[in-house]
This record gives C-alpha cells, structure tokens and sequence, in this order.
C-alpha cells in the first residue's frame, strides 16, 4: 500500500526545521490558502489565528507561529517554530531556532544557529543566544555565545 505525502524523522531540532520547510513547501502547493500572507511575510509562513502580529515586522521565510503568541513591533523571525503562548518582544530577531511554549523573547534580544528554548523560558532583553539548548522554567539573562546546554 502506498500513502500519499511525505514522512520524516524529525526528532532532532535540525531535522524539525527542515521539516517544517517541507511541510510549508507542501502546502504552498496543495492548500496555500493556509498560509500567511501580507507585506510583512516572506515566502511560506504559518500564523495561528489568535497570534497578534505588530507593525514593522517581517516574518519568513519558514516559520510557523502558534496559537496565542504575541509579535511585538520590529520583530524578524526566519525559519523558526514558535509554539503557543510565546511572547516576543519588540525588535527580538530569531532565525533558525525552535522557542517553546509560554516563554519569552525580550527586546533586542537575537536567539539564532538551532537555538532551543524549552516550555516557559524568558530571556532578557538584549540577550544573545547562538546556539544554546534552555530547559524548561529558565531565565536567560546573560548571552549564550556558543552552543551549549543550560540546566
């Protein structure tokens, strides 16, 4: 028997973002109605309803945004997942990174190179993080400057 559509492990944060870029693919060609459109999205973008989106944003290209988060103005996010109930502050830049539920990005805060923010994170403003890995019900409040696990 054969399925239509497409399979792959994405059990690893890498593997996740580039699944996610293929399912956008997918349903840019099959049902692009789903996907966001507007001067401040790039390429296959998909926003919750409830998300509220500020001005001057610019958001994509592969990006999923959850149900009830909240994009402060100036934001640029790029190839990331961020899940429900996330807050990111104005001008918070993320790219490549995967930010859990119900946590925060402060202003002028930049999480970028597969950075993972576990359920209830709150980094502080101005925060840099290039690559860290944040268990759950942390606060970042000083930069993570190369790949590493904070517990």
């Amino acid at each position: 028997m054969v399925l239509p559509g497409f399979w792959m492990d994405i059990g690893q944060p890498r593997d996740y973002i580039t699944g996610l870029r293929l399912y956008l693919d997918s349903l840019r060609k099959k049902a692009s109605t789903k996907l966001s459109t507007g001067p401040h999205i790039i390429g296959n973008v998909l926003v919750h309803e409830t998300a509220k989106i500020g001005e001057g944003c610019l958001i994509g290209p592969d990006v999923a945004i959850g149900p009830g988060c909240v994009v402060e103005s100036g934001v640029r996010l790029s190839r990331c997942t961020v899940m429900r109930g996330v807050r990111i502050k104005n001008h918070a830049c993320i790219s490549g990174s995967i930010i859990g539920w119900h946590s925060t990005v402060g202003q002028w805060a930049r999480i970028e190179n597969m950075t993972i923010l576990g359920e209830d994170v709150h980094v502080c403003d101005e925060v840099y993080s290039n690559g860290g890995v944040v268990l759950p019900h942390k606060e970042i409040k000083s930069s993570i400057l190369k790949p590493e696990i904070v517990m």
